[in-house]
């Protein structure tokens, strides 16, 4: 679990007044430049994203899609901790695994020629590529693979299963390092996701 550290806390923003700031911050149909910012640090919020992607203020889910899409908006990471970040305040808030999740894609081409693009939760999209690489991280005790695509700076989408399953489908195998594995290309990268070696037969 991913949390941000506790500093000279002053008046800790609520979700209402983040929400009036970021709208007020948001100018035309792109991202905030949340990486220019540099705001005084106001403490921790009460806000946690699940592993499922649901965002939680208080302890209880929030219902309304466009606050969440807002609130993703200004999120950002430094270093393994996540933060709202508007130009006038900065809040801390956890994050349980990655802050968005995958829920489909699409794919053109094949082979060494084939794209995947991602489509997230909250309606972001990334190309799979050398700029939004894709990894797979797996349970030391259980082997169970977690695969994450990288989304916009440092902030990863969990892929859910069943976009996991439609990518094993149209993975392929591919030497690596003098060592054979099974993964998946796109943008011109390959991505390794385990070696072939450990595949079931």
């Amino acid at each position: 679990m991913a949390k941000a550290m506790s500093g000279q806390n002053t008046v800790t923003p609520t979700a209402e007044t983040l929400a009036s700031a970021a709208k007020a911050a948001k100018k035309g149909k792109g991202l905030p430049p949340v990486h220019l910012w540099n705001p005084p640090f106001c403490g921790d919020l009460d806000m946690r994203i699940a592993r499922d992607g649901t965002w939680f203020y208080l302890g209880t889910p929030i219902g309304r899609k466009e606050l969440v899409r807002l609130f993703s908006t200004i999120l950002r990471r430094d270093g393994d901790d996540y933060f709202l970040v508007t130009p006038v305040e900065k809040v801390g808030i956890t994050v349980d695994d990655a802050p968005f999740v995958a829920v489909d894609f699409t794919v053109t081409g094949e082979g060494e020629a084939q794209t995947l693009s991602f489509e997230t939760n909250v309606g972001d999209h990334a190309m799979a590529g050398p700029d939004h690489p894709i990894r797979v991280l797996r349970d030391p005790e259980t082997g169970e693979p977690s695969p994450y695509v990288l989304v916009r700076a440092n902030l990863e989408a969990l892929i859910d299963r069943k976009s996991f399953y439609r990518l094993v489908d149209i993975g392929s195998h591919h030497e690596v390092d003098g060592e054979n594995w099974f993964g998946l290309w796109s943008g011109g990268q390959f991505f390794p996701m385990i070696p072939s070696a450990e595949l079931p037969d």
